[in-house]
């Protein structure tokens, strides 16, 4: 049979959204470059994320899809529509729950699939969207895809696909502990601070790995983002981790955005790190395993960062800013490690993807290398 779930009349020629007069809710807006994000429901809705799904499968052309979501308050309600909208179309699902994006990211490259992640990245709490990754670590465009959204309608497979659920979570915590190991970081203090989003209960499994004090804030998933705003680069938004560096003289703070795909740190001051400063140190990092390597940073960084790749054998590597321009270039080139001011922080080892997990432990590895606090290197 034939599913009526496209806007009948289309878009209208002055780019507002129209209502569709039985089907899905969707706003042209919501389709950014590379990932779909509005506010729930004025701009789209749960009906939206099943043709979504739908158009996905007609895009990509899958047989099993990976599907996960972050902890936003209409996350499960999108992913029931998400996984109706693979199964319909005759796709098998496999749900891997409440992940952070980058556990997200693992599990379609350790499963070698393609995967839909319910997530609105660092938009406030009313918003959700997705993030749709067609062959590790490339997305599909989701302003080229709006044309299989809103325009098509799409028939059930005569044979539904199945769908079961799957915890990949110690499997991601050993690959990234295979990276950065445990052994190699020595027992500093460290403020982790959460956000309340779904890599604080991979952080709880962490403490229990890393030899070192780790002062947990907001590890408590809460899709209500009760901690600060969303935007972790705001400083204003990392006043509570500042405060509790200060307060329990800690070597060293990280705090992480809503879907965990960003890192930002704090010293043991208490003092902010710019994102291009965390990236030259992260680089340095990078250079002690790789040295002589090509590390990428994005055009809107201070010449802090080419100097010191350079002052630490590396060479630098300027580059547009965006996951899709980077990514892709990074594995054109065969370069080891990348950082956006933003605080997205791109690594061959993790399939040429941002992580901020992988990012913080790379973070907590380079203050136990250092002879002096952190603030010296500031």
């Amino acid at each position: 049979m034939t599913i009526k779930s496209g806007p009948v009349v289309g878009f209208l020629k002055n780019g507002k959204m129209p209502m569709s007069n039985k089907g899905f809710h969707i706003d042209p807006a919501v389709f950014k470059t590379y990932d779909i994000r509005g506010k729930v429901p004025e701009q789209i809705d749960a009906a939206a994320a099943e043709q979504i799904a739908r158009a996905f499968v007609a895009e990509v052309q899958p047989k099993t899809v990976i599907v996960g979501r972050d902890v936003r308050l209409t996350g499960p309600e999108f992913l029931e529509a998400v996984t109706s909208g693979l199964s319909k179309s005759g796709v098998d699902v496999i749900n891997i729950g409440q992940v952070s994006t980058d556990e997200f990211y693992f599990a379609c490259a350790s499963k070698k699939l393609p995967g839909i992640m319910v997530t609105a990245s660092h938009n406030p709490k009313e918003y959700n969207g997705f993030k749709m990754v067609k062959d590790m670590p490339y997305l599909v465009m989701a302003s080229e895809f709006r044309e299989k959204v809103t325009n098509v309608s799409y028939q059930d497979a005569l044979k539904a696909g199945s769908a079961k659920e799957e915890n990949l979570r110690a499997e991601f915590i050993d690959f990234v502990l295979s990276i950065v190991p445990p052994d190699k970081i020595k027992p500093p203090k460290a403020v982790i601070h959460t956000s309340n989003v779904a890599i604080g209960p991979v952080w709880e499994e962490l403490a229990l790995r890393l030899p070192i004090e780790i002062i947990k804030l907001c590890f408590e998933p809460d899709g209500n983002f009760p901690s600060h705003g969303n935007d972790i680069i705001q400083l204003d938004n990392q006043e509570m981790l500042r405060k509790k560096v200060k307060e329990t003289s800690a070597d060293l703070g990280l705090i992480f955005d809503p879907d965990g795909d960003r890192c930002l740190a704090v010293d043991d001051r208490g003092v902010s790190i710019p994102g291009d400063w965390l990236t030259a140190l992260l680089a340095e990092e990078q250079l002690q395993n790789h040295p002589g390597a090509t590390i990428l940073y994005d055009i809107r960084a201070s010449d802090a960062v080419p100097d010191m790749v350079k002052a630490a054998g590396g060479v630098p590597f300027v580059w547009k800013p965006g996951h899709v321009y980077i990514k892709s270039e990074m594995q054109k080139r065969g370069i080891v490690f990348g950082g956006e001011v933003s605080g997205h922080f791109y690594f061959k080892d993790f399939f040429y993807a941002d992580s901020g997990l992988l990012a913080g432990l790379t973070m907590l590895q380079y203050v136990s290398g250092l002879a002096t606090p952190l603030s010296d290197k500031i």
